[in-house]
């Protein structure tokens, strides 16, 4: 048993941190900014609130994040009541935010330098994943640190693998995003397609599915794209967060993303349409608007 500390309850970290509880036997703290959802969390899964990061990560052995992007992310660990105000030598800090490469280095940086480490540890999964404790977990940072982290992280991790340095599993996360907005496009093309050349989608999935052109999109998505349902896990507002990052980190080392970009731009279509808060399936609706 380890006491941890979990910074950030939203869909995603919630059901992370109760898996630290309730899979893991972890002795947990957690903070989040509305203190009404730590409350509820706490009546649900033991353990305790704290007002503040800094307060939530004092004597902590590790101290896990997962909040919005990088300006929260650097809220959390170095504000002034940042969970780096407290955290002690030898603590490790886990940070599940989808962020860029260059914050995570930061705080690996940060980290160092105050005697503590810090590990950069992405996830894919969705909410279901999160909510099934069986997520996909990316790391960058120090083997030894990664060694000590991985027990804890397995808590709600069917796949967990060290990447690289600090910034790798950022990375790494990039190369996912960049992979789904491909499949995600050419599935909703291919329903559409289907629908107007008057195919019967059940039977067409049940074919194709069967050979190369199988995917989670597909096994997972395929019946609520046709019907036009789009509540299913995780929002394009988030997509399009993750999409900028995975750009600008293309425009610094040169790597050439057409099809990201261009479905970039096909999910800003779906924000104009309304659909910030519906899930990324719905690059179909943009299609047969």
């Amino acid at each position: 048993m380890a006491k941890v500390a979990f910074l950030g309850l939203g869909v995603m970290g919630y059901p992370m941190a109760g898996h630290l509880v309730t899979k893991g036997g972890h002795d947990v703290t957690v903070f989040n900014r509305s203190a009404d959802k730590a409350a509820r969390w706490v009546a649900q899964f033991g353990g305790r609130a704290a007002a503040t990061p800094r307060e939530a990560a004092a004597g902590q052995d590790f101290v896990m994040a997962c909040v919005g992007n990088d300006d929260d992310l650097r809220q959390v660990t170095l504000g002034s009541d940042g969970a780096f105000q407290a955290m002690g030598k030898g603590t490790v800090f886990v940070d599940h935010t989808t962020a860029s490469a260059e914050v995570a280095r930061e705080l690996a940086g940060a980290a160092a330098a105050a005697g503590f480490a810090a590990i950069d540890a992405p996830v894919s999964g969705g909410q279901a994943g999160a909510e099934n404790g069986v997520l996909t977990v990316m790391c960058g940072g120090d083997a030894d640190v990664y060694a000590r982290a991985e027990p804890v992280i397995a808590s709600y991790a069917r796949a967990c693998t060290l990447m690289g340095a600090a910034g790798a599993g950022q990375l790494a996360k990039m190369c996912n995003q960049i992979c789904i907005a491909g499949v995600v496009q050419g599935l909703a093309e291919a329903l559409h397609f289907a629908k107007r050349a008057g195919l019967d989608t059940e039977k067409l999935i049940s074919t194709i599915s069967k050979g190369a052109a199988q995917s989670w999109q597909m096994e997972n998505r395929y019946k609520t794209m046709v019907a036009g349902e789009f509540d299913f896990g995780f929002a394009v507002d988030w997509m399009r967060k993750d999409l900028d990052i995975v750009l600008a980190e293309a425009r610094r080392n040169g790597a050439k993303l057409p099809v990201t970009a261009l479905v970039d731009q096909f999910y800003a279509d779906v924000q104009e349409m309304g659909g910030r808060r519906w899930d990324t399936s719905s690059l179909i609706a943009r299609l047969e608007r």
